[in-house]
């Protein structure tokens, strides 16, 4: 089915939800963070500074600095040993309590994943092609976290590795039903803000009920693009777009269609379902700067008959 994101009531807020402040390695304050995100137009942050031990396990209280068409949502990046390289967990925790417990003895990351989402977060799979995670190590959180983080602006700027595609429809040829957020890891050491954010239908621009879309999966992300709505009209899928290079809907292998405008200017595309019948796929907006928007995976069932 097609997430309800294009046709539940409320309107699209815009959002960061992996940012970085001198509460762990960013190179600016909390409130000055806000202040970037805020009057770059954002209507909601998360603060997701590194809660590690030698940084005092932060969860920062943002309160202060939410204002009039702008909130914020508690969070952190949590980490436990270990992953399939030997190396610390990075799972995206937003919507923490500001007193969710610091890394037990021995506490493995499955276990800190599972008391984070049990704390109310939203937990995704932070920048997977960074920490280059094998399908192991993504078959171990698919059944605790909420999402996968499919496009990371820190790690695509410094590493060339920003894209997280790979592991979240790996993930979901097998069955796993995850969703797919974008986020910029903010450090602002490089320029590495504003450059990728989701857009989360909700009724109020209020940190409960924006995390209760995210988890419902009622949202889209963007690096640019604006998806302006989604729908299956029979065996097809009619997208609205923001003017754009050209529409795709991808699936399993190389299952893929795509529409192109020739001019940039494509702002609706009709695109074929047969082949994804009883599976997956998502929808791929590009524009002619090189920017995608992303839709969450839809999972169909049969399709009817022509």
């Amino acid at each position: 089915m097609v997430p309800d994101a294009f046709a539940k009531p409320g309107r699209f807020l815009r959002g960061n939800i992996h940012t970085h402040s001198t509460r762990s390695d960013g190179a600016l304050s909390p409130e000055e963070v806000c202040r970037t995100y805020r009057e770059a137009g954002y209507d909601f942050l998360c603060l997701s500074d590194h809660f590690l031990e030698r940084f005092g396990f932060p969860v920062v209280d943002t309160t202060p600095w939410r204002g009039e068409g702008f909130t914020t949502i508690f969070g952190a990046e949590i980490h436990a040993p270990e992953n399939s390289h030997g190396e610390i967990w990075h799972l995206l925790a937003c919507g923490l309590p500001l007193d969710f417990e610091p890394l037990g003895e021995g506490e493995t990351a499955v276990r800190l994943a599972e008391r984070a989402v049990a704390a109310g977060a939203f937990l995704g799979i932070a920048h997977p092609q960074w920490s280059s995670l094998s399908i192991e190590d993504g078959r171990q959180m698919a059944g605790i976290a909420h999402a996968v983080e499919i496009w990371n602006t820190g790690c695509a700027l410094e590493t060339d590795r920003g894209d997280g595609t790979i592991l979240l429809d790996a993930l979901l040829n097998e069955g796993h039903r995850l969703l797919a957020y974008a986020a910029d890891d903010a450090h602002f050491k490089s320029r590495d803000w504003c450059g990728g954010w989701m857009m989360v239908k909700a009724e109020a621009n209020e940190p409960e009920a924006i995390l209760a879309a995210m988890k419902r999966g009622e949202f889209y992300s963007s690096r640019g693009p604006t998806i302006e709505h989604v729908e299956i009209d029979g065996a097809a899928l009619r997208v609205a777009c923001s003017p754009a290079r050209g529409v795709a809907v991808v699936g399993r292998g190389s299952r893929g269609d795509y529409v192109d405008a020739g001019d940039g200017r494509l702002t609706e595309a009709v695109l074929p379902l047969e082949r994804f019948a009883g599976d997956w796929c998502r929808v791929v907006v590009m524009d002619e700067a090189g920017r995608q928007a992303w839709t969450n995976p839809i999972h169909l069932g049969p399709l009817p008959l022509r």
